[in-house]
């Protein structure tokens, strides 16, 4: 693992951090090109109510936007979190070179722990993938979220028990 892939991971982290920050599951992604961040987003399912708005989708769409293609050939996303299904779909489908993430999924992982959609030789485009960068910091701030959002559920189901 090189430094140039924690540097990036550390973007995606600030993005994952916007996320927690608004109440939402912590995952952030960014999409590099030539050694140049050229979008950055960050998961906003709740915020928009909108299945498909985790930070991978957003980011693809973002950068297309930029580029003015959906072709994103010689690129490289960065992701807090392994992809899921969806996320790996639109990866693949944008013709992203490569993905390096963080933590591992193993309820919905498809870059290697359920299966592997990425380095799939059926598809027309493969992806190299670079797994478990910084995943510590990754899977902590997806841990410390979940961990304050029981706590803060525990809380409510208390007071309302008191109020009764």
């Amino acid at each position: 693992m090189g430094m140039r892939e924690e540097q990036f991971m550390k973007e995606a982290l600030i993005e994952a951090e916007k996320a927690a920050a608004i109440q939402e599951v912590p995952i952030g992604a960014v999409i590099v090109m030539d050694g140049e961040i050229i979008a950055r987003a960050h998961n906003l399912r709740e915020t928009s109510q909108n299945a498909i708005t985790h930070a991978e989708t957003l980011a693809i769409q973002e950068a297309c936007k930029k580029l003015g293609t959906w072709r994103l050939e010689g690129a490289e996303l960065y992701v807090t979190l392994e992809p899921c299904p969806m996320c790996s779909g639109a990866i693949i489908l944008s013709r992203i070179e490569k993905v390096v993430y963080g933590a591992r999924d193993p309820k919905a992982g498809c870059a290697g722990t359920l299966m592997n959609l990425l380095e799939d030789e059926r598809f027309n485009h493969q992806c190299e993938v670079v797994p478990d960068v910084l995943a510590d910091e990754c899977g902590g701030i997806l841990s410390r979220f979940f961990k304050h959002l029981r706590e803060r559920k525990k809380e409510e189901k208390k007071n309302r028990n008191t109020r009764l």
